[in-house]
């Protein structure tokens, strides 16, 4: 098969965790072909969407990894599937991205995660789905209502609906002296919606990443726990990642949200879970494959490469 990654400009990857590179490395091993493209090389024009694409080969090399043929300009339909890798930030430009690969699938292109989910899954707002899963949670952007919230639940998460990696993510309670300013800073005054959740001591023993593939779960999570002095367990922000089996509430969000998360066209998601809690669900990149495979020994890579040529080759 012809595989075409849409992704960020490969010499920014950092190959050791990087999950699109674990994607590619297994499709080769397979014997698949691994084409790749970035946003600026996509195009509409005489109703047909393409992309200035060019054949990676892997060189086996952790320095100098990638060999790259010359561009090919090369209609999307013509893969036998398009993954959009490409990392948030999720601004205008990757949603006209989602545009013009919906325009794609249009004309017969098969892309991951479709295009259309993707925009309709924010990936903070879409715990109010499922909300028998969610610690109090609230979606405003009034000052008086955030101030409310804090005082009914005393210490709250603050973050941007918009926001990755951690960045911007504040821990408050009702002692705090930068609050208003904090608030202020978050909502632009009112003029920005914002999520606070009621904090969840249990993020002590990690924020667990549960991947969700072609509608299946993945049997083991990430555990990212935060590093000392810090509220915050992504791996950006300095957290361990620790891989566990999944407990049974664990599975019991997963197997409940893996078929209808599938059934909307998201073929890789990736829910975090603190304690008992979803926290938020992600379908743009989801990462932490190479992470769970090394410290468990699931081939997490495979699973997506077995779901790929399953709902790719059905066309």
């Amino acid at each position: 098969m012809r595989f075409a990654f849409l992704i960020d400009p490969p010499e920014s990857f950092k190959i050791y965790k990087d999950s699109t590179y674990a994607m590619m490395r297994e499709a080769a091993k397979r014997g698949h072909e691994l084409h790749i493209f970035q946003q600026e090389h996509l195009a509409w024009r005489d109703g047909k969407v393409s992309a200035a694409t060019q054949r990676l080969h892997l060189t086996g090399d952790n320095n100098a990894w990638f060999r790259l043929d010359a561009a090919q300009n090369t209609a999307l339909k013509d893969f036998d599937a398009v993954l959009m890798r490409k990392d948030p930030p999720f601004d205008m430009e990757y949603v006209y991205s989602t545009y013009l690969l919906e325009l794609a699938q249009n004309q017969g292109a098969r892309v991951f995660n479709d295009p259309r989910a993707i925009r309709d899954c924010n990936e903070k707002m879409t715990i109010a789905r499922y909300a028998q899963f969610t610690a109090p949670t609230m979606v405003a952007r009034d000052p008086a209502l955030i101030h409310g919230f804090l005082a009914e639940h005393g210490e709250i998460i603050l973050k941007p609906l918009d926001g990755m990696g951690g960045a911007s993510v504040f821990r408050v309670n009702n002692g705090d002296h930068n609050l208003n300013v904090i608030i202020e800073t978050l909502t632009d005054f009112g003029r920005r919606t914002i999520m606070a959740q009621r904090y969840i001591p249990a993020i002590a023993d990690g924020d667990k990443r549960i991947l969700l593939i072609g509608g299946k779960v993945v049997p083991y999570a990430l555990a990212r726990i935060p590093k000392a002095g810090e509220t915050r367990g992504n791996l950006a922000a300095g957290g361990t990642g620790v891989a566990r089996e999944l407990t049974p509430r664990d599975r019991e969000i997963a197997e409940t949200l893996a078929p209808q998360l599938h059934a909307q066209g998201l073929l890789l998601v990736g829910l975090d879970v603190i304690g008992d809690y979803l926290t938020e669900v992600n379908v743009t990149s989801p990462t932490c494959f190479q992470e769970i495979t090394e410290q468990s020994g699931f081939n997490v890579a495979g699973m997506m490469i077995d779901a790929l040529e399953h709902t790719a080759g059905r066309r």
